[in-house]
């Protein structure tokens, strides 16, 4: 998309979102949604971006407009093909249907991705799986059974979410950054990563880790603490191999009992055995 169409497209956005409640829908609401929701299927717009820093921030007009997708919606019965199964929701953000060209595998057995989410050639879907609008789905990744890849998270090539991994999503506050995926990441099953942890490339998430912005996690090889800040979210460094850990409370009642409270933990950094022990993955597809 050229700067000049995307310019317009992000000015249409803005009048249509700064619109007081209750006001009809305008002549051109329904072509400016649309567009938006074309341009982050063909992954042309982004919701969120990495700078030259490495630094991820989301696009507020982007964000704006899935929110205005949702107010000038209307509800409709989608259950259309569905069998004895009955779906309501607004009209503007659709299930998408694919065709074989795109070479996305979408396994049968109840999944759905929403309009408005990018999904790149060679991406697998194992069954039921749900994608949100506004969420981005490079190349080569595997999608598995139950996960859940919410509103505008952005997940990199050649990644694995395992079988009910939860990758958070958020809409708003506008300027809240998504949950990052980078490339080559293992997400292990019933793993969860939410309020707009970033995890960087080649990390591996063991199954049930649990990452959130009030998450403190501990590198046992560095000798560090990763902790989300005012400014910043929570960060796992690249490579980094993430368990389920527990820390002692040392005081009160609960330090009587011998109480812990869950805590991640970095136990080593991906080298050739781990990659060894992931390479299964190439074979799966």
């Amino acid at each position: 998309m050229s700067t000049v169409n995307l310019a317009t497209l992000a000015a249409g956005v803005e009048r249509l979102f700064a619109l007081p409640a209750g006001t009809r829908a305008p002549v051109e609401t329904a072509a400016v949604i649309e567009h938006l929701l074309e341009s982050l299927e063909q992954g042309t717009v982004r919701s969120a971006l990495r700078d030259e820093h490495g630094v991820w921030h989301a696009v507020p007009w982007v964000k704006r407009g899935i929110l205005v997708a949702f107010r000038f919606g209307t509800l409709t019965d989608l259950s259309d093909g569905a069998g004895p199964f009955s779906f309501v929701d607004k009209d503007t953000i659709p299930p998408r249907r694919f065709k074989l060209d795109q070479n996305v595998r979408i396994v049968p057995g109840g999944s759905t991705i929403r309009r408005g989410a990018f999904v790149a050639p060679g991406v697998v879907c194992m069954p039921p799986m749900f994608v949100n609008v506004g969420a981005y789905i490079g190349t080569g990744t595997m999608i598995d059974s139950h996960a859940l890849v919410g509103s505008c998270a952005q997940i990199g090539e050649r990644c694995h979410v395992s079988a009910a991994a939860q990758i958070g999503g958020v809409l708003e506050p506008i300027n809240a950054s998504p949950v990052i995926i980078e490339d080559d990441v293992i997400v292990g099953g019933n793993t969860g990563v939410y309020e707009g942890t970033v995890v960087r490339s080649k990390a591996v998430l063991a199954a049930g880790v649990v990452l959130t912005r009030g998450t403190p996690v501990y590198d046992l090889v560095r000798e560090q603490v990763y902790r989300a800040t005012a400014d910043s979210a929570l960060e796992i460094p690249s490579g980094a191999v993430v368990v389920p850990g527990a820390r002692a409370v040392k005081s009160g009642w609960a330090a009587e009992q011998g109480l812990s409270v869950q805590t991640p933990m970095i136990v080593k950094y991906r080298d050739e055995k781990t990659d060894l022990a992931t390479a299964l993955e190439s074979w799966l597809r």
